[in-house]
């Protein structure tokens, strides 16, 4: 949020709060997850990205996985997807968009040690 030149930062400052203004800045950082991460043990996560996403620069959660890879005390699984097709909200075609979806069932189902 500090980068005015990121696309629909500054009108999203209405919403989210203002970074430049001490007061708003404190407040989203208490909440920022990137910022809120810290050394102990995480659940297993699956992270995913878009290359052509407008709104969150793929590098904004590739940062995110790296932090946490290097924070986590754990063995949980940590994957990080990036969709070299995907914008914002992700692959766009139905069939494409079911294929995401198979993918993330997938994972949950891996994690919960379902096979059949």
């Amino acid at each position: 949020m500090l980068d005015k030149d990121i696309p629909l930062t500054v009108t999203e400052w209405e919403e989210w709060g203002n970074p430049y203004v001490k007061e708003e800045y404190e407040y989203m950082l208490s909440y920022s997850p990137y910022d809120n991460l810290k050394a102990q043990d995480y659940p297993n996560v699956l992270i995913k990205a878009g290359l052509n996403d407008p709104r969150v620069q793929y590098w904004e959660p590739a940062k995110f996985c790296a932090k946490l890879r290097t924070l986590k005390t754990d063995n949980s699984v940590l994957l990080m997807k990036t969709n070299m097709g995907a914008g914002h909200f992700g692959s766009s075609g139905r069939y494409d968009h079911y294929k995401e979806d198979a993918f993330e069932y997938a994972f949950l189902l891996q994690q919960l040690g379902i096979k059949e």
